[in-house]
């Protein structure tokens, strides 16, 4: 009898399994991980559903909490691009949000003070440590700025 069912198993579990479709092998290499981070689309190439809002839109939720439009905010990054082609949105919306957070105890922490650090090279950490913040101090405000940032985005 146990043979009998073992028997009847197998043959209903072989034509499944000769059912599935077979797996297609290749010789291809895959790509290492540097190789695979160089074959991303670029972002003009991605769908428009992926992209991010663009223009004065993006500053809509953050103008308010700096005290300004979101066409005055789109104005300076423009222009803090043309100084920096390498500034992205989130870094010009951080250095605002972080200057207006702190320039009160720290008056040299201007958003041209941030930005000129960032042309320079330098994170917003290294940035706010070379105008006089501590480490712990630096992190913690980027901390506070990114909680604003997110807030004002919802």
């Amino acid at each position: 009898m146990k043979a009998t069912g073992i028997l009847i198993a197998l043959a209903i579990a072989t034509p499944a399994a000769a059912q599935r479709p077979a797996r297609a092998q290749t010789n291809a290499p895959r790509p290492t991980v540097a190789q695979a981070h160089t074959t991303r689309q670029a972002p003009a190439q991605r769908p428009a559903a992926m992209s991010r809002m663009s223009g004065k839109d993006s500053f809509k939720g953050i103008a308010p909490k700096l005290n300004t439009t979101p066409d005055a905010l789109e104005t300076a990054y423009k222009a803090a691009r043309e100084a920096n082609p390498k500034l992205r949105r989130g870094q010009f919306v951080a250095a605002n949000v972080l200057a207006q957070n702190l320039v009160d105890k720290h008056p040299g922490i201007t958003t041209q003070a941030i930005l000129d650090g960032l042309k320079s090279g330098k994170s917003i950490g290294q940035t706010l440590q070379g105008l006089g913040l501590s480490a712990a101090d630096a992190r913690a405000a980027q901390r506070e700025a990114d909680k604003e940032i997110r807030a004002a985005r919802s």
